[in-house]
């Protein structure tokens, strides 16, 4: 279907506004501008801009025009779609940050004139334009589109990266019939991001120019009769690429921030602040609320903002949010004693060798080392304050292990008091003199004995008498043994009669 000019929605006061458009100075027509998110003052409209400037910003684009210059396209009307594109370069927000603007000319063949990145400026690139010559010759429009895609929707050639997310357009302009499959070549095109506008002039056939545009056709597909009026086109254009900038133009009502949205506008919030039901107005958010801070233990609100901080025992990271458990065990974090343990962000008090935790678990007294159970020794332990030493018992000496003992030979050398002889019996001794000598009533020193040769009377009757007391013994036993040996034979003969009966 095709659309005719006065569909188009012109109005009688669309050449004043052109031609006020291109009155203003070029600071006003083609500056970028960018919302800032802060409060607006008294409500009024931000900034001293121009209301014509604030009013309309085309949003950023990477924008291609391909014209068709066959043959069918006498010079003249050449000429009026170069002024078409100067006119359309004017409605634009052009820059390097905003919308960047590249022409391509063809035919059978096809010539970029100026990529994405060359121009920035609306005066460098209607300069360009003027200079632009017909090639005169077939109409391959999927050439030129294919050739968009590999030439100049390139990031070597000016297109700003994916990660930018500014829109990708092609405006076609012919008066004929594509002489190359341009079906696939659009599909691909669309697949890949590029949004197409398909203008066609005089006897272009409308089939090829919906079957190359975008969806929705009714807003990408546009006729004119003749290139005559096709400038008359820039209006549709400007009202497609140009949204009027409600929070600039001061007619919001959002509490905070205002952020344009194409012809309209939403609202948002300071950084701690969250919008209300109403979508208007603004409420501070409890940022220390779960899932709202990141913080490892405690979360501290403070007017809109959080800071963290740890449980006791805990000491903040470098990176003000995670938590670690301190060394409560540190000079001056205890009041052990002695001796402090430390446990996982608390700690517990103890003692040194020899001393037991008082009741109230932080000082410490000193112990009996020789309490049962505390030492080793085998026989007597000595305790030193701190320390003990073992003993033995008397007749009994320290093993070199300085923990047993063993029985002593008391008559050791430099172990007794004996002047001469040393007894020893277990663990003492008697003293006894050599022969000659005899022992002295201290029962430790000894004398010499006193001898002579002769024997007294007395004496010698007292031998004669033991003596004597000896053969009487000695007769006695013999007679008792006689008797003894008559009672065997007496008893031998008896048994002897018992086995023969």
């Amino acid at each position: 279907m095709r659309r005719a000019l006065g569909s188009l929605g012109c109005c009688p006061a669309l050449p004043f506004l052109l031609l006020l458009l291109l009155l203003l100075p070029p600071a006003a027509r083609g500056s970028p501008h960018r919302l800032r998110r802060q409060p607006r003052p008294g409500g009024g409209s931000a900034g001293n801009l121009p209301a014509a400037d604030t009013a309309c910003k085309n949003r950023p684009l990477d924008l291609v025009f391909i014209i068709d210059s066959s043959r069918s396209v006498q010079p003249e009307e050449f000429e009026k779609v170069k002024i078409f594109l100067s006119k359309m370069i004017d409605t634009l927000d052009v820059g390097e940050r905003t919308t960047r603007v590249a022409v391509m000319n063809y035919a059978s063949t096809v010539k970029v004139e100026f990529p994405l990145r060359t121009y920035f400026d609306k005066a460098s690139m209607k300069e360009a334009i003027s200079h632009i010559e017909p090639l005169s010759a077939g109409t391959m429009t999927g050439l030129a589109i294919q050739t968009a895609m590999d030439e100049v929707f390139t990031e070597e050639m000016g297109t700003r990266p994916a990660t930018f997310n500014i829109p990708k357009v092609v405006i076609v302009v012919t008066d004929g019939r594509p002489q190359d499959q341009v079906q696939d070549v659009a599909a691909s095109a669309r697949a890949a991001g590029v949004e197409i506008y398909a203008v066609g002039v005089d006897r272009a056939d409308m089939q090829s120019l919906r079957v190359m545009a975008s969806e929705p056709l009714d807003e990408h597909v546009f006729y004119v009769e003749t290139y005559g009026v096709i400038e008359k086109l820039t209006s549709k254009f400007r009202e497609t690429f140009c949204a009027a900038n409600v929070c600039a133009l001061g007619t919001h009502d959002c509490e905070q921030v205002c952020v344009s949205n194409g012809g309209s506008y939403l609202c948002d919030c300071y950084e701690g602040y969250t919008l209300n039901p109403d979508k208007r107005t603004c409420s501070a958010v409890d940022v220390c609320a779960p899932g709202r801070h990141e913080c490892d233990q405690i979360c501290v609100s403070n007017n809109g903002s959080y800071g963290c901080e740890c449980y006791e025992g805990y000491i903040l990271n470098p990176d003000k949010k995670t938590c670690s458990a301190m060394d409560m065990c540190a000079a001056g974090r205890h009041d052990c004693a002695q001796v402090c343990l430390s446990n996982d962000g608390s700690y517990s008090c103890d003692c040194f060798e020899g001393y037991t935790l008082n009741p109230d678990k932080k000082t410490c007294s000193a112990g009996d080392m020789c309490a049962p159970g505390r030492h080793d020794c085998e026989q007597v332990c000595v305790s030193d304050d701190l320390f003990y030493t073992c003993d033995c018992y008397q007749g009994y000496t320290l093993n070199p292990d300085k923990k047993t003992c063993s029985r002593t030979d008391a008559c050791a050398p430099g172990t007794h008091d004996c002047e001469q002889v040393c007894v020893s019996n277990g663990g003492s001794y008697t003293c006894d003199c050599y022969e000659g000598f005899t022992l002295n009533p201290d029962e430790k020193t000894c004398s010499r004995a006193i001898t002579s040769s002769l024997i007294t009377t007395e004496e010698s009757c007292k031998c004669e008498a033991i003596a004597a007391l000896q053969d009487s013994v000695t007769s006695r036993l013999e007679a008792l043994s006689t008797k003894l040996d008559e009672v065997s034979e007496k008893l031998q003969a008896y048994q002897g009669r018992q086995q023969a009966v």
